[in-house]
């Protein structure tokens, strides 16, 4: 997890300091933004458990940015001003998520998801410490949900320091122009290109999304997305 305060900008330094020797491109891009705050965007979304990051995540598949604020919108307006609880979303119709914004099939996964979290078949505090593969293994077990919307969980809920979205479109098109590409790269040509940026890559993601997004107003995983969920 990354430290917060005085413990956060040291490991923001040594993160920096890293990814400027491993990458020139980010390099330049570290350098072209002293003020850049990596985590900033997170002030734009409600306070979200790993339950609550995986909904958001979710209701984004294959929606754009307002599309996505929309529906999430109306469905903290169906919880009282917040993003449900497990039991919170298995006590309300599911009607009543379609008439929000949700499709049938993200309903289903969603209510899966509630009924495994509710019953103790998945403990959410267990999930959190699990490491990242073994995390992604658990969840992407569950129709619906894919390694695309677990590593946008893992950014929000968990801070996790070495995630990287290679299937997110806006990552992709960020590669292509960062590093002046002639094609828009696959998922595994990205994967390569992190490599380098071990094990720091949810730092060095951040720094391409926010080329996607200047002035940033939206965090990267609610653009367009991946054809894996």
């Amino acid at each position: 997890m990354i430290k917060e305060d005085s413990a956060r900008a040291a490991w923001l330094r040594q993160a920096r300091s890293h990814l400027r020797e491993a990458d020139t491109v980010l390099a330049r891009l570290i350098d072209d933004r002293p003020d850049f705050d990596p985590r900033g965007w997170l002030t734009q979304l409600p306070p979200m458990d790993l339950y609550g990051a995986l909904l958001f995540q979710v209701t984004g598949q294959q929606l754009s940015v307002a599309a996505t604020r929309r529906t999430l919108a109306r469905i903290e307006d169906l919880f009282g001003g917040h993003l449900p609880a497990p039991a919170e979303l298995l006590s309300v119709e599911p009607g009543q998520l379609r008439a929000a914004g949700l499709s049938w099939r993200k309903i289903g996964t969603l209510r899966d998801l509630a009924a495994r979290m509710s019953d103790g078949r998945l403990d959410p505090d267990e999930l959190s410490g699990l490491p990242d593969d073994e995390l992604m293994a658990e969840l992407t077990a569950i129709p619906g949900i894919g390694p695309w919307t677990v590593q946008g969980a893992m950014l929000i809920a968990l801070g996790r320091e070495d995630v990287v979205l290679p299937g997110d479109l806006a990552l992709r098109k960020a590669v292509r122009a960062a590093y002046q590409l002639d094609h828009l790269p696959a998922e595994q040509e990205v994967l390569a290109i992190a490599d380098k940026w071990r094990p720091y890559r949810s730092l060095a993601t951040s720094y391409l999304f926010s080329t996607a997004y200047e002035p940033a107003d939206a965090p990267p995983t609610a653009q367009n997305r991946s054809a894996g969920a």
